[in-house]
Formats: structure tokens, C-alpha cells, sequence
């Protein structure tokens, strides 16, 4: 007869009692060895279609259709077009985009989803890895929508986009890990909104980050941008681990 410890694992006296470990550490969400790891894209793959139908279609079409819309602005007023007009709402664009990938991580079986075996940096990256594609194609678009004779430099505002979109994510990420909110989209959101007119009304000249492409601080401030893109994906990298212990809710009269 094959014995079991408390945990009812089986152990000793078997040459299977190590691929049945192996198995109950699966079926119970923990990697046994290196098997957890290596089908992590396994898992990935299968989670596609159900993470897909829970992505926050309308928050993300609202940014993109908004964001396009304040992209092709310069092409619709007559006149000479204006490079300062053009650089705004490239920037405007990148913002409401931003502010859709504020909800990425909106999901009403938050609670659900966090007690089944697929660790919560897997499904978040299911979330990132569909949105990615899209977000580079939208992107591309709203570049082009821009007139090419006052078009701002593409590596350049591209950076401040990206910046942006690291923010909203990682602000998203450190709510989901340090809340209890299965929808902290629209906190992140007006945060993110109030964060950005601040550093654009209150910044003293030399921390600036929005500064016309004629002025002599630009690659200065876009080297503040690149500190401010590093710093964010180091944060939502760092929340993207399962917090060590959940709040617990109280029931009335126990201790």
C-alpha cells in the first residue's frame, strides 16, 4: 500500500511517486520543477479566446476613435498647417489612447479568475500580448492621419506615446494589486488625466517634457521621457506578482 503524508501527496515506496507529485502540483497551481514554466505558453494559448471576449472593447475603441479624431484634426482646418497645432494633438491622441489602456485590466470575475491556477502575470500578459498588435497599428494610423509638412519627429513622440501608454498600464497594474477593485479603470484614468496637466502646468523648465520641437530643450526633455518609460514598465513589472496575502473580508460576529 502506498503512503501518503498529510497533504495526501504519495510518497516513497513507488517509482511514480514523483511524476504524482508532479501532477499535484499542477492540478494544485504551483510549478513542480520545470514543468509549470515550460508549458507557460501552453496556458497562454488557451486562455486567449476567454481573455479576448473579456477585453474592455468600448473603453479601448472610445480612446482609439477619439485618439484618431484629434490626429486628423490639422487635416480639416484650411490654411497653412501649423507644426505646434500638429505636435498637440499627436500628443492629445497619445493621451485619450492612454486613457483607453487605463480599463485593460477591467474585469468584473476578477475575483473569479484569481483562484484558478493561471498565475496573474500569465493573464495579464495574455491581456498586453493581444492589445500590443493593435496598439502599434493604431498608432501607425494616427502618424499618418497627422499632415506630413508639420508631421513632429516619429521617434521622438513615439517615445512620449509610449511613456504614456507605460503609465496608464502600470498605474492599472498597481491598483488591481493593491485594491480590491475589479474595475479600476476610471480611478486610473483621472489620474492619469490630472498627472499630465500637472506636469504640463507645473513643471519648472528644466524637468519640462512638453516642448516644441524648435526648442533647444527637446532631446533633453525626451531623455526625461525615456526616464519616465523606464520607471513605469519597472513598476508594472514589479506589481505584476500575486500580492503574499489577500485582505480578508470581516463576518460579523467572529474574530
Amino acid at each position: 500500500m502506498r503512503e501518503v503524508d498529510v497533504a495526501g501527496r504519495p510518497t516513497g515506496g513507488s517509482g511514480g511517486s514523483a511524476d504524482a507529485d508532479e501532477r499535484f502540483g499542477e492540478a494544485a497551481g504551483e510549478p513542480a520543477g520545470g514543468v509549470g514554466r515550460s508549458r507557460a505558453h501552453e496556458v497562454a494559448a488557451v486562455l486567449v479566446r476567454p481573455v479576448w471576449r473579456t477585453l474592455p472593447r468600448t473603453a479601448l475603441a472610445a480612446g482609439a476613435g477619439l485618439g484618431l479624431l484629434l490626429a486628423c484634426t490639422p487635416r480639416m482646418l484650411a490654411g497653412e498647417v501649423d507644426p505646434w497645432l500638429c505636435l498637440t494633438m499627436v500628443r492629445a491622441a497619445a493621451l485619450a489612447y492612454a486613457l483607453g489602456l487605463a480599463f485593460l485590466l477591467d474585469d468584473q470575475a476578477r475575483h473569479t479568475t484569481a483562484a484558478v491556477p493561471t498565475r496573474r502575470p500569465v493573464r495579464i500578459g495574455v491581456r498586453l500580448g493581444l492589445v500590443a498588435p493593435l496598439t502599434a497599428a493604431w498608432w501607425t494610423a494616427a502618424l499618418l492621419l497627422v499632415p506630413e509638412a508639420g508631421r513632429p519627429p516619429v521617434g521622438a513622440v513615439t517615445l512620449e506615446a509610449a511613456a504614456l501608454a507605460a503609465l496608464a498600464l502600470a498605474a492599472a497594474t498597481v491598483a488591481v494589486r493593491l485594491s480590491e477593485a475589479t474595475e479600476p479603470g476610471l480611478a486610473v484614468s483621472a489620474g492619469l488625466v490630472g498627472t499630465v496637466f500637472t506636469a504640463a502646468l507645473l513643471l519648472p523648465e528644466r524637468w519640462e517634457l512638453f516642448v516644441a520641437t524648435k526648442d533647444p530643450h527637446w532631446d533633453d526633455a525626451h531623455r526625461r521621457w525615456a526616464g519616465v518609460l523606464v520607471v513605469a514598465v519597472l513598476v508594472g513589472a514589479g506589481s505584476l506578482a500575486e500580492p503574499l496575502r489577500r485582505r480578508r473580508a470581516t463576518v460579523p460576529g467572529r474574530r
